[in-house]
């Protein structure tokens, strides 16, 4: 009977036992992730705004048309980029 147990129980270790001793795996390097490409309105704001100000967080639209057509006259913006910078502001 012993010898049965013993039998059974050196065959679900064999069976077992690979299954716990694997070798890990290899781990694939990181995809690096595709450069997301500004909007016209956040080139605009790179390129006239963040000298003086930091990316705003978030504006109303009523509040942000404000701000821009100040800052329009102020910057010496073009009426296609006040109307970037409002997309941008609002997507």
């Amino acid at each position: 009977m012993h010898t049965r147990r013993n039998g059974l129980l050196a065959f679900l270790l064999a069976i077992a036992l690979p299954c716990f001793a694997q070798q890990p795996q290899p781990v694939a390097p990181a995809k690096p992730k595709p450069k997301r490409t500004p909007s016209a309105g956040e080139l605009v704001f790179q390129q006239n705004c963040s000298r003086c100000h930091n990316p705003p967080q978030g504006f109303s639209p009523r509040i942000s048309g404000t701000i821009v057509r100040h800052m329009r006259v102020r910057a010496s913006l073009s009426k296609k980029d006040e109307e970037a910078l409002l997309r941008f502001f609002n997507p």
